[in-house]
């Protein structure tokens, strides 16, 4: 890390479709300080939420920011994929004074953040010992699907910049073929963000019930989890377990894609939520159904992330990429 002046402080932030997480960096100690989750739906923008969460706080104003965002990050003017903000990155760096002010996609931040979880802040769900100097994967549903990875190239790593939850979905049997198609019909593309995501859940729902001609009741995805784990709906616990086939099949693709020899980390803020709903041996059972690389996939350590807000200590630790040093 830089040594930058010791007053220097550095907000870090985490904007996602329903939340944004917020927090102070100080000089050179990569620790977040002062976290706070605000509603994004509360603000008409992000410099109204950012002035909320500093007006909040006593002490020197930030210098600058850098800040994880749920979308794709090119150019300056960013529009949110599942909200409603858009904004110029200049124009808000002005309006809040900053020196400098940087974004990258959000799951960017979560794998820039994998190297400093301390080991009770994961579980290893299966496979075997990660190897080293291998590509590592990082995914998970929220709001939306977020998908990174980190690259080795000699005793540093790359992030890949990846827009991974929008790619098509995979249906496996004839269920989620019909699913697939129900989903195409009614958005014109089923990704696999339509299935593995708090909305996805809604979406999953609803179509399994016009599948069987049922009418859909008006839920919320916390609804959906809720009847299934209540077990008092067979369809909200049918779109839970082809949530889970979904994510396995997206991850093992992933997986093979990369060659994910350094692990498959499940992140994002829905899984601590399904708690005992996400069953990690149905997901190994996908997971590793690839013919004849179940073998190759089933030696790749698959994990759970428990951290809270690693997408702030993966930006907070590598605050040199905006800030210089």
């Amino acid at each position: 890390m830089s040594t930058g002046p010791r007053n220097e402080r550095w907000l870090v932030a985490d904007i996602g479709g329903t939340h944004a997480r917020f927090a102070l960096v100080s000089g050179a100690d990569p620790t977040p300080d002062d976290e706070q989750v605000l509603s994004t739906g509360d603000y008409d923008d992000f410099v109204a939420a950012v002035e909320t969460y500093l007006g909040a706080l006593s002490g020197e104003r930030p210098v600058g920011g850098f800040c994880a965002i749920a979308n794709p990050v090119r150019g300056d003017y960013l529009r949110m994929t599942n909200h409603h903000w858009a904004f110029s990155i200049e124009t808000s760096r002005q309006r809040l004074g900053f020196r400098a002010l940087r974004f990258i996609n959000d799951f960017s931040a979560q794998a820039l953040a994998m190297p400093w979880l301390a080991d009770a802040e994961y579980e290893r769900l299966s496979g075997d010992n990660p190897q080293p100097n291998e590509p590592l994967a990082v995914l998970g549903p929220g709001t939306g699907l977020g998908v990174s990875a980190l690259i080795p190239f000699g005793d540093q790593h790359a992030v890949l910049d990846s827009e991974g939850g929008h790619v098509t979905y995979t249906p496996v049997n004839e269920r989620e073929h019909a699913v697939a198609r129900t989903l195409q019909a009614r958005y014109g593309h089923c990704s696999a963000e339509r299935i593995i995501s708090g909305p996805g859940l809604v979406a999953t729902y609803q179509a399994l019930c016009h599948l069987d001609d049922r009418e859909a009741a008006p839920l919320a995805p916390a609804e959906v989890s809720q009847r299934a784990a209540d077990d008092t709906d067979r369809h909200c616990a049918e779109a839970i377990e082809l949530f889970t086939l979904a994510l396995a099949t997206t991850a093992s693709n992933l997986a093979v894609t990369l060659g994910a020899g350094g692990g498959v980390y499940l992140a994002g803020g829905l899984l601590p939520k399904l708690g005992s709903l996400f069953e990690p041996q149905r997901f190994h059972e996908r997971f590793t159904a690839k013919g004849r690389f179940s073998d190759y996939l089933a030696s790749i350590p698959v994990y759970r992330v428990h951290a809270e807000h690693p997408a702030l200590r993966g930006l907070a630790h590598n605050l040199d990429r905006v800030r210089g040093g």
